[in-house]
Parts: C-alpha cells; structure tokens; sequence
C-alpha cells in the first residue's frame, strides 16, 4: 500500500537543524565513512597478534568495500520500494552485528567474512539516509543546515578513522570493531524514535546485475590477491581471473535489457561522462593505494605506533580538506581539466619521490610535505569530477547520477588494495624478504617489504599521471561546472 502522498510535503522539522534526528543520520554517515578507514592502521597489528596474511589484510579491506560499493545502488532502490526509515533500521542492524562477529573474530577467515557482511549493512542502511535528510527536515535554512552537518561526517570520518583507529588499536584492535555496536545500538533506537518513514514504490530491482557485478569484482580482486601466494599458474587464479571476466561479460548484457538497471549503460554514450567516470575511478585508487601502503609504511618499516602512524597521517587529511576548499572555488573560473591535471600532476610528483624513500626517512618535512601535497591533489578530484558528471543533468537526475559517481569512488578503493596488494607482495618475496608480521623480520626482510610498498607508490605515481592525460581530454567549461553545481543544490532542496 502507497502512502498518502499528501504526507511527504508536511516535515517533522522545520525549526532548527539540530537535535536527536540529525545525531542519528549523521551518525550513521560518520560510522559508514569511518569504516572504511579506521582498520587500516589496526592491521599490522592484526598481522601480529592473529596471524594475518598480507592477502588477508588486504581483503580485510577490499571485502568491506566491495560489497559496500558494490551493493549500494541495490541498497537505495530497497529504500524507495520498502521505505526508507525500515531498510535504514535493517541496514544498521545487520552492520552492527557485523562489527560484534569482526571484534569477537577468531580466525581470518571469520573476520573477512564479517567485513564482507558489514559492507552489505553499510549498503543497505547507507542510500537511504540523505533522503531521510531531505523528508525530515523542511526546504530551506533548516535542511541547509541539516545537509551540511551530514555531509561535513566525511570530512569528520576520514580524519577520525585514522586517528581513532590508531588510539583504539593501541589498546586493542577489538576495539576498532566493537565501537560500532553502541554507536549502532544508538542510531536503531533513535531511527525508532525521531525518525519517519518515506513513501514507498513498486519498482523492479536488478538484483541480478547487483550480485553479478559485485561478484565480478570479487573474482578478479581474488584472483589478483591471492596470485602470489597460490601461484598465477595456479588453476584457481587462472580460474578465478577468467569467471571475472565472464561474469563482467554477463553484467553488461544484462544491464543491457534490464528494466531498472543499477548502471544504465547509457551513461557511458557521453564520450565527456564516460572519461570523468575512468577518472573518478582512478582518482579513487591512487588515494585508496597511497593511504594503505603509506599507513603500513609508516609501521611496518618505520617503527611508528598505531597512534602515532594516525596522528602523522593527520596532514593528508588537512591538505585534502584545503584542496577540497580551494576547488569548490577554483572549478567557477578554471576548466576543469586544468583543475584536474595540476591536481593529478601533484599526486603523481608525490607517488614517484616516495618510491625513493626508505626506513632512515624523517617525517619533517619530507614526509610531512609529502602528504599534505598528496592530499591536496585528492582534494581537487574528489570535488571536481563529482561535478563533471552532473553538467547537463536535470535535477530531478542529480541524484541518481551521483549516487552511481558514489559506487564509482566506493569501488575504486577494494579494487585498488586488491591490485596493489598483490604487486608489493611480489616485490618483496623477489628481493627475498618475506610478507606478514614485522616484528619477526630481519633488518634485509624490513628492506625488502619496504621495497614493495614503495613500489606501490611508483605505481600510484604512474595512475596519477594517467588520470591527468585523461582529463585534459575534458571539454567542460566552468560555467558548465557553476550550472551543475546549481543543479545539485536545487536537487538537495527537492
């Protein structure tokens, strides 16, 4: 049964923006985003105390977010076909019991499995929390207000990951985990509490492009993780590799004739869409590679604590809040493909230098310039093509569009960790060092792996490069950018 469509215009806020509703929407965003990074610096210890593998550390990553990526559009459509407030509740749950199974975890197998799980909470819940945004809180100042305490959760997330990740880790990586259960606890009773349900929607769901394209993505991230360790020749990576191809082949065709598909391939016909989506993807996992590879730099070869590594990592963070800053202003008057290419240029200059560098480095001011400059190029790009795919696009269209840019980004990060993980791997064992717990490793051993992760970085210097030539390629205008931008907010009001 639809609802009263007459109860979609009355809004439980209309006063002020803050209170128990927005605690538990951005709460939500800040448990989400924080996700996503607040392991990586747990994860040397992870190695030492469970026995972690390299490819187990890499897929205690890539699982999380490959589901979460992967699974995200599907997750939004079950909101509109169930209601928004329920799937949230359901989202949530599922994420928390997910984080007690990673904190109780036993074995790597078990803590893969739980990450992968709550990747499919955090897809599920994820979606429908803007829009709970925009039905709770009247248009205008109030929701304004509201959107930008929302939205402000990702800055919020990606310092807060790094540092609480670190101070928890030093006490226990168990902990990294089990915050989210109160904080979870929190969010359900408050949805319960403050929170209305949206209408709902028939509407077909491509379930089966859904799970063919996240198991696609699992297959190669597999194959291409677990290739060192098992052998390339091996019939499982050679089997692994080949189903992902098959199954990508098997996406697109039915994406091709399903009736509401999670990746209408008519975005693509755009030839301007098409290259700021390679970009968006790109962008992602050069900053996806850089902050992994740098935070097991920074313990595995250069002794740093867990707190420490989070607190020098801090840099990274500002210098992408400044280019995030400077971009938002600089894309009304600058091409974007000029915004993009000095950006690219400055990643890719700080991924090459850090392929020189060795366990003797000081962190003031190499490493310190290193990473503000690094995070000031990812600061540009997560700015700029977001807003390039949305020239041209109605309002009423932004909020699709940006939703798949979203899966797009989400994306970039697993398939990244899954590529380069592998690639540093091979590095190290070639130079006869060995992966896995640092504290066990000779001086040669620590020489080694930090020769596969500053590999890594070579690598991520490289796609930074490539980004840049992609996005000279651009023909958009910043009076194109300033309507797009116009656009997202008139979508935000609606």
């Amino acid at each position: 049964m639809l609802d009263n469509p007459a109860t979609t215009t009355q809004y439980p806020v209309t006063k002020r923006a803050f209170g128990l509703p927005i605690l538990v929407l951005s709460g939500l965003n800040l448990m989400v985003i924080l996700d996503g990074t607040i392991v990586i610096l747990a994860l040397p210890r992870l190695q030492e105390q469970m026995g972690l593998s390299s490819s187990g550390s890499a897929w205690t990553v890539t699982a999380y977010g490959l589901t979460f990526a992967g699974l995200m559009l599907l997750g939004g459509r079950l909101g509109d076909l169930f209601g928004r407030k329920r799937v949230l509740i359901i989202g949530v749950l599922i994420f928390t019991a997910a984080s007690l199974a990673c904190g109780l975890a036993q074995n790597e197998a078990m803590l893969i499995a739980s990450r992968a799980v709550q990747g499919l909470g955090g897809a599920i819940a994820a979606p429908s929390a803007m829009a709970l945004v925009v039905s709770t809180y009247a248009p205008g100042s109030v929701r304004n207000q509201a959107i930008a305490v929302f939205a402000s959760m990702q800055a919020v997330g990606s310092v807060g990951g790094l540092v609480v990740g670190g101070a928890l880790t030093q006490l226990d990586w168990r902990l990294v985990f089990l915050i989210n259960v109160p904080i979870g606890v929190f969010i359900v009773l408050g949805a319960v509490m403050v929170l209305r349900d949206t209408a709902q929607h028939r509407l077909a769901l491509d379930v089966p492009g859904s799970v063919l394209g996240t198991a696609a993505c699992v297959a190669v991230v597999f194959g291409a993780t677990e290739g060192p360790a098992m052998g390339w020749t091996s019939p499982w990576i050679i089997g692994s590799l080949v189903a992902g191809l098959l199954l990508l082949v098997a996406f697109v065709l039915v994406e091709r004739t399903a009736e509401n598909p999670v990746l209408p391939l008519s975005l693509f016909r755009h030839r301007d869409r098409s290259v700021t989506f390679v970009a968006l993807l790109l962008g992602s996992g050069v900053l996806a590679g850089m902050t992994y590879f740098v935070a097991q730099f920074l313990q595995n070869v250069i002794g740093y604590s867990p707190l420490v590594a989070g607190v020098a990592s801090i840099p990274f963070t500002l210098g992408a809040g400044v280019g995030t800053a400077v971009a938002s202003k600089g894309a009304m008057v600058v091409k974007p493909r000029w915004l993009l290419a000095v950006s690219a240029a400055i990643l890719s200059a700080s991924g090459i230098y850090g392929s020189t560098l060795d366990g003797g480095v000081s962190y003031a001011p190499t490493l310190l310039i290193l990473l503000v400059g690094a995070g000031l190029g990812v600061g540009v790009v997560i700015v700029v093509a977001p807003l390039c795919l949305l020239v041209g696009v109605p309002a009423t269209e932004v909020g699709p569009l940006s939703a798949i840019g979203q899966m797009i980004f989400n994306l970039g990060t697993p398939l990244a960790i899954g590529i380069l993980s592998p690639i540093a791997a091979s590095r190290t064992l070639a130079l006869g060092g060995r992966t896995g717990r640092a504290a066990d490793m000779s001086p040669s051993d620590i020489s080694a792996l930090s020769s596969g992760y500053t590999l890594v970085l070579l690598v991520c210097g490289i796609g930074a490069a490539i980004v840049g030539v992609i996005a000279l390629s651009l023909r958009y205008t910043p009076q194109e950018l300033a309507q797009a931008q116009q656009a997202e907010k008139q979508a935000q009001q609606n």
